[in-house]
């Protein structure tokens, strides 16, 4: 996968996470663009420790469920750090 497949796949799948997330969370598209990368590396690289999956096809279901999984535990991550800074 190329580095623009990988963008949109992060952007993507950091779009998906927010949607699925309930209340609100803070930042654009930027801030989506970012956690949705780090959290598709995250899926990504703990897909392939945990289940030895190759995660070299853009269009494959495994990818994105992976880097969509990701993203959720960056933005859980994410909101607990923020959140807890906004209470004190």
């Amino acid at each position: 996968m190329g580095f623009l497949g990988f963008l949109l796949l992060g952007l993507i799948a950091g779009a998906i996470a927010k949607a699925i997330l309930p209340g609100k969370q803070g930042g654009g598209w930027l801030a989506t663009l970012l956690l949705g990368v780090v959290g598709a590396l995250l899926g990504g690289w703990l897909g392939g420790v945990l289940f030895h999956a190759p995660l070299q096809d853009f269009f494959s279901l495994q990818t994105w469920l992976l880097a969509i999984l990701g993203s959720l535990v960056v933005l859980l991550v994410y909101g607990l750090v923020v959140g807890r800074g906004k209470r004190a």
